[in-house]
């Protein structure tokens, strides 16, 4: 191999291994003490979750294209042309 591939080779190692570390080290897995603003409340069922990620932005996503194709010029300057 190359000593450019040997070095790049090197560095990705380096990184992956200090992305890990860091992560390993942010981890809560090891907290045995929960904190004093811990309290989760009540989770989400199917249907809460769905709607929340999934249909909310697909909604958003509509709405914002519908403004944007509502308040597009360059068409109606086009038609007006032709």
């Amino acid at each position: 191999m190359s000593n450019q591939v040997k070095k790049n080779a090197l560095r990705a190692g380096t990184v992956t291994a200090a992305t890990a570390l860091l992560m390993l080290m942010s981890s809560p897995a090891f907290a045995l003490i929960p904190d004093d603003g811990d309290d989760p409340g009540p989770g989400l069922n199917v249907v809460e979750t769905l709607g929340l990620y999934v249909v909310a932005p697909i909604v958003l996503f509509l709405v914002i294209a519908g403004l944007v194709i509502v308040t597009d010029k360059s068409r109606k300057q086009a038609k007006s042309k032709g």
